[in-house]
Protein backbone atom coordinates (compact mmCIF):
# COMPACT_ATOMS: atom_id res chain seq x y z
CA UNK A 1 0.00 0.00 0.00
CA UNK A 2 1.21 3.52 -0.86
CA UNK A 3 0.13 6.51 1.24
CA UNK A 4 1.00 9.82 -0.42
CA UNK A 5 1.64 12.57 2.11
CA UNK A 6 1.06 16.24 1.28
CA UNK A 7 4.40 17.99 0.73
CA UNK A 8 3.97 20.66 3.42
CA UNK A 9 2.30 18.41 5.97
CA UNK A 10 2.89 19.16 9.65
CA UNK A 11 5.67 16.83 10.85
CA UNK A 12 3.92 16.12 14.14
CA UNK A 13 0.88 14.85 12.26
CA UNK A 14 3.13 12.79 9.97
CA UNK A 15 4.82 11.26 13.03
CA UNK A 16 1.43 10.49 14.58
CA UNK A 17 0.21 8.72 11.44
CA UNK A 18 3.44 6.73 11.34
CA UNK A 19 2.97 5.70 14.99
CA UNK A 20 -0.66 4.70 14.38
CA UNK A 21 0.31 2.55 11.38
CA UNK A 22 3.19 0.94 13.27
CA UNK A 23 0.69 -0.67 15.64
CA UNK A 24 -0.21 -3.02 12.79
CA UNK A 25 1.92 -6.02 11.81
CA UNK A 26 3.44 -4.36 8.75
CA UNK A 27 6.77 -2.87 7.71
CA UNK A 28 6.74 0.84 6.90
CA UNK A 29 9.24 2.80 4.81
CA UNK A 30 9.05 6.60 4.74
CA UNK A 31 10.34 7.95 1.41
CA UNK A 32 10.94 11.66 0.86
CA UNK A 33 10.70 12.79 -2.76
CA UNK A 34 11.13 16.11 -4.54
CA UNK A 35 7.45 16.61 -5.25
CA UNK A 36 5.80 14.35 -2.65
CA UNK A 37 6.50 12.09 0.34
CA UNK A 38 5.09 8.61 0.77
CA UNK A 39 4.61 5.85 3.32
CA UNK A 40 5.26 2.45 1.74
CA UNK A 41 3.43 -0.26 3.71
CA UNK A 42 4.82 -3.76 3.17
CA UNK A 43 2.99 -6.83 4.44
CA UNK A 44 -0.65 -7.75 5.02
CA UNK A 45 -2.54 -4.43 4.78
CA UNK A 46 -5.97 -6.03 4.46
CA UNK A 47 -7.06 -4.65 7.85
CA UNK A 48 -6.00 -1.08 6.98
CA UNK A 49 -9.08 1.12 6.48
CA UNK A 50 -8.36 3.19 3.37
CA UNK A 51 -11.27 5.57 4.03
CA UNK A 52 -10.05 6.25 7.54
CA UNK A 53 -6.51 6.92 6.32
CA UNK A 54 -7.77 9.21 3.54
CA UNK A 55 -9.75 11.20 6.10
CA UNK A 56 -6.46 12.39 7.59
CA UNK A 57 -5.76 16.01 6.57
CA UNK A 58 -2.13 15.33 5.68
CA UNK A 59 -2.94 12.45 3.28
CA UNK A 60 -3.12 13.22 -0.44
CA UNK A 61 -3.96 9.71 -1.68
CA UNK A 62 -3.92 6.00 -0.78
CA UNK A 63 -3.17 3.28 -3.33
CA UNK A 64 -3.15 -0.48 -2.86
CA UNK A 65 -0.34 -2.23 -4.70
CA UNK A 66 -1.53 -5.34 -6.51
CA UNK A 67 1.89 -6.40 -7.81
CA UNK A 68 3.37 -9.31 -5.83
CA UNK A 69 6.77 -7.61 -5.63
CA UNK A 70 7.11 -4.77 -3.12
CA UNK A 71 10.75 -3.87 -2.41
CA UNK A 72 11.74 -3.87 -6.09
CA UNK A 73 8.61 -1.95 -7.18
CA UNK A 74 9.19 1.51 -8.63
CA UNK A 75 6.00 2.76 -6.96
CA UNK A 76 7.66 2.19 -3.60
CA UNK A 77 11.03 3.51 -4.73
CA UNK A 78 10.56 6.14 -7.48
CA UNK A 79 14.27 6.96 -7.80
CA UNK A 80 16.56 4.68 -9.82
CA UNK A 81 18.73 2.39 -7.72
CA UNK A 82 22.42 2.88 -8.45
CA UNK A 83 24.61 -0.13 -7.71
CA UNK A 84 28.26 0.58 -6.90
CA UNK A 85 30.79 -2.09 -7.92
CA UNK A 86 34.24 -0.99 -6.72
CA UNK A 87 33.49 2.61 -7.65
CA UNK A 88 31.76 1.79 -10.95
CA UNK A 89 28.18 3.01 -10.71
CA UNK A 90 25.48 1.16 -12.63
CA UNK A 91 22.02 2.63 -13.04
CA UNK A 92 20.46 6.08 -13.17
CA UNK A 93 22.17 8.42 -15.60
CA UNK A 94 25.60 6.88 -15.19
CA UNK A 95 27.82 5.83 -18.08
CA UNK A 96 26.99 2.50 -19.75
CA UNK A 97 28.98 -0.19 -17.94
CA UNK A 98 30.79 -2.73 -20.10
CA UNK A 99 31.47 -6.21 -18.68
CA UNK A 100 33.62 -8.47 -20.86
CA UNK A 101 35.65 -11.65 -20.69
CA UNK A 102 35.63 -15.34 -21.56
CA UNK A 103 32.73 -17.70 -20.94
CA UNK A 104 35.04 -19.93 -18.90
CA UNK A 105 38.40 -19.38 -17.20
CA UNK A 106 40.67 -21.97 -18.82
CA UNK A 107 44.09 -21.04 -17.39
CA UNK A 108 45.85 -18.34 -15.38
CA UNK A 109 47.79 -17.21 -18.45
CA UNK A 110 44.75 -16.91 -20.72
CA UNK A 111 42.57 -15.01 -18.23
CA UNK A 112 45.37 -12.52 -17.49
CA UNK A 113 45.95 -11.99 -21.21
CA UNK A 114 42.22 -11.55 -21.90
CA UNK A 115 41.82 -9.21 -18.92
CA UNK A 116 44.39 -6.86 -20.44
CA UNK A 117 42.69 -7.17 -23.85
CA UNK A 118 39.22 -6.26 -22.57
CA UNK A 119 40.65 -3.38 -20.51
CA UNK A 120 42.43 -2.00 -23.58
CA UNK A 121 39.12 -2.21 -25.47
CA UNK A 122 37.41 -0.07 -22.83
CA UNK A 123 35.62 -2.62 -20.64
CA UNK A 124 35.07 -1.62 -17.01
CA UNK A 125 34.69 -5.10 -15.47
CA UNK A 126 36.10 -8.57 -16.11
CA UNK A 127 33.79 -11.57 -16.24
CA UNK A 128 34.83 -15.20 -16.32
CA UNK A 129 33.18 -18.46 -15.35
CA UNK A 130 35.03 -20.53 -12.76
CA UNK A 131 32.04 -22.77 -11.98
CA UNK A 132 30.20 -23.70 -15.16
CA UNK A 133 26.67 -25.12 -15.30
CA UNK A 134 26.59 -27.44 -18.31
CA UNK A 135 23.77 -29.33 -19.96
CA UNK A 136 26.03 -32.39 -20.17
CA UNK A 137 27.85 -33.79 -17.11
CA UNK A 138 30.74 -34.68 -19.45
CA UNK A 139 31.39 -31.09 -20.53
CA UNK A 140 34.06 -28.90 -18.93
CA UNK A 141 32.75 -27.78 -15.53
CA UNK A 142 35.26 -24.97 -15.03
CA UNK A 143 38.47 -24.59 -13.01
CA UNK A 144 36.37 -23.87 -9.91
CA UNK A 145 38.44 -22.49 -6.99
CA UNK A 146 41.57 -22.33 -9.15
CA UNK A 147 39.55 -20.28 -11.64
CA UNK A 148 38.48 -17.84 -8.93
CA UNK A 149 42.10 -17.44 -7.83
CA UNK A 150 43.11 -16.86 -11.47
CA UNK A 151 40.45 -14.15 -11.80
CA UNK A 152 41.80 -12.50 -8.66
CA UNK A 153 45.30 -12.44 -10.17
CA UNK A 154 43.90 -10.90 -13.36
CA UNK A 155 42.22 -8.26 -11.23
CA UNK A 156 45.54 -7.46 -9.54
CA UNK A 157 47.16 -6.95 -12.94
CA UNK A 158 44.41 -4.81 -14.48
CA UNK A 159 42.46 -3.36 -11.53
CA UNK A 160 39.24 -4.55 -13.22
CA UNK A 161 36.48 -5.64 -10.81
CA UNK A 162 35.66 -9.36 -11.19
CA UNK A 163 32.27 -10.84 -12.14
CA UNK A 164 31.69 -14.59 -11.81
CA UNK A 165 28.80 -17.01 -11.44
CA UNK A 166 28.02 -18.72 -8.15
CA UNK A 167 26.39 -22.16 -8.22
CA UNK A 168 25.72 -22.96 -4.58
CA UNK A 169 25.55 -21.31 -1.16
CA UNK A 170 28.55 -23.26 0.18
CA UNK A 171 30.84 -21.20 -2.12
CA UNK A 172 29.56 -17.85 -0.83
CA UNK A 173 32.52 -17.26 1.51
CA UNK A 174 34.94 -17.80 -1.38
CA UNK A 175 32.99 -15.45 -3.64
CA UNK A 176 32.74 -12.75 -0.98
CA UNK A 177 36.52 -12.83 -0.66
CA UNK A 178 37.47 -12.76 -4.35
CA UNK A 179 34.48 -11.70 -6.50
CA UNK A 180 33.21 -8.13 -6.74
CA UNK A 181 29.88 -8.74 -8.52
CA UNK A 182 28.31 -12.15 -7.86
CA UNK A 183 26.39 -13.49 -10.83
CA UNK A 184 23.34 -15.74 -10.56
CA UNK A 185 23.01 -17.62 -13.86
CA UNK A 186 19.83 -18.25 -15.81
CA UNK A 187 19.54 -21.82 -14.54
CA UNK A 188 19.70 -20.68 -10.92
CA UNK A 189 17.33 -17.73 -11.20
CA UNK A 190 14.73 -19.63 -9.17
CA UNK A 191 17.14 -21.40 -6.82
CA UNK A 192 15.39 -19.77 -3.90
CA UNK A 193 17.66 -21.08 -1.15
CA UNK A 194 20.67 -19.64 -3.03
CA UNK A 195 18.83 -16.33 -3.47
CA UNK A 196 18.10 -16.16 0.27
CA UNK A 197 21.78 -16.76 1.04
CA UNK A 198 22.82 -14.00 -1.35
CA UNK A 199 20.37 -11.71 0.42
CA UNK A 200 22.61 -11.93 3.48
CA UNK A 201 25.69 -10.93 1.48
CA UNK A 202 26.99 -7.38 1.25
CA UNK A 203 28.25 -7.95 -2.31
CA UNK A 204 26.17 -6.69 -5.29
CA UNK A 205 24.33 -9.37 -7.25
CA UNK A 206 23.93 -9.74 -11.02
CA UNK A 207 20.68 -11.66 -11.57
CA UNK A 208 20.22 -13.18 -15.03
CA UNK A 209 16.76 -13.93 -16.40
CA UNK A 210 15.85 -17.61 -16.61
CA UNK A 211 15.68 -19.50 -19.90
CA UNK A 212 11.88 -19.46 -20.01
CA UNK A 213 10.82 -17.16 -17.19
CA UNK A 214 8.41 -14.26 -17.30
CA UNK A 215 9.53 -10.76 -16.37
CA UNK A 216 7.40 -10.91 -13.23
CA UNK A 217 9.05 -14.18 -12.14
CA UNK A 218 12.43 -12.58 -12.74
CA UNK A 219 11.57 -9.55 -10.58
CA UNK A 220 10.21 -11.86 -7.90
CA UNK A 221 13.60 -13.60 -7.77
CA UNK A 222 15.18 -10.20 -7.14
CA UNK A 223 12.57 -9.72 -4.43
CA UNK A 224 13.86 -12.86 -2.66
CA UNK A 225 17.33 -11.33 -2.44
CA UNK A 226 16.02 -7.94 -1.33
CA UNK A 227 13.67 -9.43 1.26
CA UNK A 228 16.66 -11.19 2.84
CA UNK A 229 18.48 -7.87 3.19
CA UNK A 230 20.53 -7.15 0.04
CA UNK A 231 19.22 -4.24 -2.09
CA UNK A 232 22.18 -4.14 -4.50
CA UNK A 233 20.85 -6.07 -7.49
CA UNK A 234 21.47 -5.65 -11.21
CA UNK A 235 19.09 -7.46 -13.56
CA UNK A 236 20.47 -9.02 -16.75
CA UNK A 237 18.43 -9.86 -19.85
CA UNK A 238 20.27 -12.69 -21.66
CA UNK A 239 17.69 -14.01 -24.06
CA UNK A 240 14.84 -16.45 -23.57
CA UNK A 241 14.06 -19.79 -25.19
CA UNK A 242 11.60 -19.58 -28.10
CA UNK A 243 10.89 -21.58 -31.26
CA UNK A 244 13.52 -19.59 -33.22
CA UNK A 245 16.71 -21.56 -33.93
CA UNK A 246 18.77 -19.11 -35.98
CA UNK A 247 19.98 -17.60 -32.72
CA UNK A 248 20.97 -19.34 -29.49
CA UNK A 249 18.12 -17.59 -27.67
CA UNK A 250 15.76 -14.72 -28.45
CA UNK A 251 16.93 -11.41 -27.00
CA UNK A 252 13.91 -9.73 -25.40
CA UNK A 253 14.71 -6.04 -25.79
CA UNK A 254 11.19 -5.12 -24.68
CA UNK A 255 12.19 -6.29 -21.20
CA UNK A 256 14.35 -3.17 -20.81
CA UNK A 257 11.59 -0.50 -20.88
CA UNK A 258 9.21 -2.83 -19.06
CA UNK A 259 11.71 -3.26 -16.21
CA UNK A 260 12.25 0.51 -16.16
CA UNK A 261 8.50 0.98 -15.72
CA UNK A 262 7.99 -1.70 -13.09
CA UNK A 263 11.20 -1.57 -11.06
CA UNK A 264 13.88 0.85 -9.87
CA UNK A 265 16.63 -1.77 -10.28
CA UNK A 266 19.23 -1.29 -13.05
CA UNK A 267 19.16 -3.62 -16.04
CA UNK A 268 21.98 -4.70 -18.32
CA UNK A 269 21.91 -6.85 -21.46
CA UNK A 270 24.03 -9.84 -22.51
CA UNK A 271 23.89 -9.86 -26.34
CA UNK A 272 26.49 -12.59 -26.85
CA UNK A 273 24.79 -15.27 -24.74
CA UNK A 274 21.45 -14.24 -26.17
CA UNK A 275 22.32 -14.50 -29.85
CA UNK A 276 25.23 -16.96 -29.79
CA UNK A 277 26.61 -15.18 -32.87
CA UNK A 278 29.42 -12.63 -32.60
CA UNK A 279 28.29 -10.87 -35.78
CA UNK A 280 25.07 -9.85 -34.01
CA UNK A 281 26.65 -8.51 -30.83
CA UNK A 282 27.31 -4.97 -32.08
CA UNK A 283 23.82 -4.37 -33.47
CA UNK A 284 22.10 -5.89 -30.44
CA UNK A 285 24.31 -3.83 -28.11
CA UNK A 286 23.33 -0.63 -29.89
CA UNK A 287 19.66 -1.65 -29.82
CA UNK A 288 19.87 -2.41 -26.08
CA UNK A 289 21.41 1.01 -25.39
CA UNK A 290 18.70 2.68 -27.48
CA UNK A 291 16.09 0.79 -25.42
CA UNK A 292 17.56 2.23 -22.22
CA UNK A 293 19.81 -0.42 -20.68
CA UNK A 294 22.37 0.51 -18.02
CA UNK A 295 25.14 -1.77 -19.21
CA UNK A 296 26.29 -4.62 -21.44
Amino acid sequence: MIITIKKNADQQLVDKLFTDLKTKDIEIEYIKGQSFNIFALIGDTSDCDIKQIKANDIVENVTRIVAPFKLSNRLLHPQDTIVDVCGIKIGGNNKIAIIAGPCAVESLESICYLANEVKNCGATMLRGGAYKPRSSPYSFQGMQTDGIIALDEAKKQTNLPVVSEIMSSDKLEEFEKYVDLIQVGARNMQNFELLKSLGKSKKPILLKRGLANTIEEWIMSAEYIMAAGNPNIILCERGIRTFENLTRNTLDLSAIPIIKQLSHLPIIVDPSHATGDYTLVKSMSLAAIAAGCDGL
